[in-house]
């Protein structure tokens, strides 16, 4: 794997673990929305997803 494709999936790492903090906050402001720990859960699989997707592309 290239140098500049470990920069992509480390930006792509800081900024999914910088929207999951953010929508984890506001779903603990407003209770209503739904269970916190559900939205980090699927926010963290929608993160590991898209790792996987930029690590594979960039395979041999």
């Amino acid at each position: 794997m290239s140098t500049i494709a470990l920069l992509v999936v480390l930006l792509l790492a800081l900024v999914g673990l910088l929207l999951m903090g953010a929508l984890a906050y506001v779903v603990y402001r407003r209770p209503v929305l739904t269970q916190p720990v559900t939205v980090a859960l699927a926010g963290a699989a929608v993160l590991v997803a898209m790792v996987t997707v930029v690590v594979s592309a960039s395979a041999p």
